[in-house]
């Protein structure tokens, strides 16, 4: 079946510009700042191996990358290589989140990051037949809130100019949800559309406070799988999720492709979406990511079909992008 998924439109809305970056446009960009690389070593230093099972191992990965995120220049190559590759496999739309906080090293503004991230953007909209919106992530553990009030404030400037909604990253154990409630009030305050990573490791209460705090996505929410009352909720509600195989493979979430809780969720009426988290990271695309699941739980075109579409709807996109994208299904 892997060439039908091939050639079947996609959606993407959880991607991590870091973990995602191009290996040869990131080796030309490294030897511009003076790092050379052969591909080989460079392949070695951004992607886990298959066997991967710690998250520690899959975070070193982020390192090298970010040296390519501290310029204009780097930011807009990178986001249009992630934006190119997507749409070489039928990505219709993708949404790529990143830190901006991750990108100061050199002296950018937060609204100059987003922007230089936005050209990027722009200009593969421009070569592909791909729609792109950027999520804007706010990172847990920060020691007080204002760098992250700084990274919402400036993405709700972008707001319809590229960027389309905000996020929070980052260890959801050492820095559970039930902290961020004063963070969030102010994202509703500036009405910002917004997901939330929660539920990625075992702890169910992240996800019952993210629900609580009024959000209509969750980043991978696996952890409510055993939850029947938590699921119907989702249901009834229509709280999306964004799954990560590959990615919760790696890091130790479940040990096989089996544990998976997408045809639990889909029973359940709960809308999900199919992602890479990080494609470089992961050494994964999105077709590589239906695979998996087509052959792990055997789904057919009609269930192929739901993941699209409940994929437009839980988007950031505008209704005109969404009624675009629905008439791409075929």
């Amino acid at each position: 079946m892997s060439h039908s998924i091939e050639q079947m439109p996609k959606i993407e809305l959880h991607c991590h510009l870091d973990g995602s970056l191009d290996l040869a446009n990131t080796r030309e960009l490294l030897a511009e700042r003076g790092e050379e690389y052969d591909i080989k070593r460079l392949a070695h230093l951004m992607q886990v191996d298959d066997d991967c099972r710690s998250l520690a191992d899959y975070l070193e990965r982020f390192t090298l990358p970010n040296h390519c995120l501290q310029d204009a220049e780097g930011l807009k190559s990178s986001a249009y290589w992630l934006a190119r590759n997507a749409a070489s496999e039928n990505v219709k739309y993708l949404e790529v989140r990143f830190a901006p906080a991750f990108s100061m090293g050199q002296g950018l503004s937060t609204n100059q990051i987003i922007e230089s991230v936005e050209a990027g953007l722009a200009k593969a909209r421009a070569e592909f037949d791909i729609e792109t919106g950027i999520i804007v992530c706010m990172m847990r553990g920060f020691v007080d809130d204002e760098n992250n009030l700084k990274m919402v404030r400036a993405a709700r400037e972008m707001l319809g100019s590229g960027v389309v909604a905000c996020d929070i990253a980052g260890d959801e154990d050492a820095h559970p949800m039930a902290l961020q409630t004063e963070l969030f009030n102010e994202v509703k305050r500036l009405g910002m559309p917004y997901t939330i990573h929660a539920g990625e490791t075992g702890n169910i209460q992240n996800v019952r406070d993210a629900i609580a705090l009024g959000t209509k996505r969750l980043g991978h929410g696996i952890a409510m799988a055993n939850d029947v009352d938590l699921m119907n909720y989702c249901s009834s509600h229509k709280i999306g999720v964004e799954l990560c195989p590959t990615s919760n493979i790696q890091t130790r979430a479940y040990d096989d492709i089996k544990d998976c809780p997408i045809s639990i969720f889909m029973e359940r009426g709960i809308p999900v979406s199919l992602n890479t988290d990080n494609r470089t990271v992961s050494n994964t695309n999105l077709t590589k990511e239906f695979n998996k699941v087509v052959d792990a739980f055997g789904f057919d075109e009609e269930q192929l079909r739901t993941i699209y579409i409940n994929s437009v709807e839980m988007s950031f996109a505008s209704d005109e992008v969404k009624n675009n994208l629905i008439n791409k299904w075929r």
